[in-house]
């Protein structure tokens, strides 16, 4: 389908991605940021540390064959991957959860902080599908 269209046109919608992307990415931080300063609090930017480990195991151990990580595998590598990232993922969530649990955040601040997750998981699968593209790949 995309072979079919002429190459500005194709630029045009590879950018018009990117720039969705880059808006997922920043709706995400915004939220991340007004989950602290409404609230006084910036216990919540904890979760950041789990943000940046995130992508790390991702980028260390998969290499560039993505496509692995969604099968099944008897490589080590790639099972050390999927349990950091699963580790990284639930410490996202889990600390905004024990936050609230220890009374340290309120209400309105956990719904900030897991809407910013969700925000920045859609961007995620978001650039995922992306890179799946043949002829346009820029991770």
């Amino acid at each position: 389908m995309m072979g079919d269209l002429p190459g500005h046109l194709r630029t045009c919608l590879h950018t018009g991605k990117l720039a969705l992307l880059a808006i997922l990415v920043s709706g995400g931080i915004v939220l991340q940021i007004l989950a602290c300063a409404l609230y006084n609090n910036w216990w919540p930017m904890l979760t950041v540390i789990m943000y940046v480990l995130l992508p790390m195991p991702l980028l260390f151990f998969s290499g560039s064959d993505a496509s692995s990580l969604l099968s099944e595998s008897d490589n080590g590598w790639v099972n050390a991957t999927k349990f950091l990232t699963g580790a990284s993922a639930v410490g996202s969530i889990a600390i905004p959860a024990i936050l609230k649990h220890a009374g340290v955040i309120g209400w309105g601040a956990l719904a900030m902080e897991l809407s910013s997750y969700f925000v920045f998981v859609l961007a995620i699968m978001c650039c995922i599908r992306m890179n799946d593209d043949d002829d346009y790949s820029f991770l």
